[in-house]
């Protein structure tokens, strides 16, 4: 099921007093309804456009903590306050929510994937509020329309590898071993690589089915301030290797401190700010095509941090993904 966007899921402050110097988010935004006719993005303009994913059978299925159904709606309210900085060829589109119904998740996905299409199709730079880390395989549906011919990757800030056997049913945990069956199916290379990864929350079986498909990993413990040049450097070569990039970010990969309101809980996660210098380097290769924000739970929040979280690193995506 497909639901269009209102201007009630963007209430926010406005500072009418200030005029366009204190234009706010809120009022910045435009939308799109993708069961009519999509415009095209004009030469020179950059526009993004927010596609909710409104689900968490995948989470249900996989035995944790419902509620990041709610997800979308909680970003777009942290969200709608932000100070206005883009130049005015920057555009913001709210592209409306896909949700699931009758716990259909593959139907689900499924069309996840034609919106994600779409958006591609007319120019739009697509970010993806979840939902369930279900969200990767229905997102990857849409990308790989749009990369015929091409190398795609995929980078993932995770504390889980999310290879899970599906013989049974799809679930948050399976995007990924679904994704590499799907690309060996089709011909292609599964290029994958997880940032943030916790030894205790993988088994056996998972690094197993990692080092059989060639994934890249590197623990949270790895992930330091003293180390971001070489994790930079091994960034880089990987997306040498690539013609384009999807960006997944679990917010279980940061600490707890900072992400309380997710399914599984994570205590010695990452910090915000090691994520955030290692999204930039993606965004200025010019090589990113799509992110989504993926198991984000508002009932389990505390003083909406993990939401604050999210959105934060929208806002600073959008910034530094927009001058490329």
């Amino acid at each position: 099921m497909y639901k269009p966007s209102t201007k009630a899921a963007w209430v926010g402050r406005t500072d009418t007093a200030d005029g366009m110097l204190g234009l706010r988010w809120n009022q910045a935004i435009q939308f799109l309804n993708l069961s009519e006719t999509v415009p095209a993005v004009a030469t020179g303009e950059v526009a993004f456009a927010f596609l909710g994913f409104c689900c968490d059978e995948g989470v249900s299925r996989n035995m944790g903590r419902v509620g990041a159904a709610a997800g979308p709606a909680a970003l777009r309210n942290a969200m709608a306050s932000f100070a206005h900085h883009l130049p005015q060829h920057v555009h913001l589109f709210d592209a409306g929510d896909v949700l699931c119904t009758n716990e259909n998740l593959e139907e689900a996905q499924e069309q996840l994937g034609r919106k994600v299409a779409i958006l591609l199709k007319h120019g739009y730079r697509p970010l993806v509020l979840g939902g369930g880390h279900e969200i990767a395989y229905g997102h990857y549906l849409g990308l790989e329309r749009a990369t015929a011919g091409k190398s795609l990757g995929i980078l993932n800030f995770d504390a889980h590898f999310d290879l899970r056997s599906y013989a049974q049913q799809p679930s948050s945990g399976t995007p990924f071993l679904q994704i590499a069956d799907r690309s060996k199916a089709h011909g292609d290379d599964f290029r994958y690589k997880v940032l943030g990864l916790q030894e205790y929350g993988n088994t056996r079986i998972l690094f197993q089915a990692a080092d059989r498909l060639g994934v890249e990993y590197t623990f949270a413990d790895e992930v330091q301030l003293h180390k971001l040049p070489q994790l930079i450097k091994s960034l880089d070569q990987f997306l040498d290797s690539l013609d384009k990039v999807y960006i997944t970010v679990d917010l279980d990969v940061f600490a707890a401190g900072y992400a309380p309101g997710v399914s599984a809980v994570n205590a010695l996660g990452l910090q915000p700010e090691m994520v955030l210098e290692l999204l930039k380097a993606v965004a200025k290769s010019g090589k990113l095509l799509s992110i989504d924000i993926a198991e984000l739970n508002p009932a389990f929040d505390l003083d909406n941090r993990t939401a604050k979280l999210g959105a934060g690193i929208l806002y600073q995506l959008v910034s530094n993904w927009s001058k490329v």
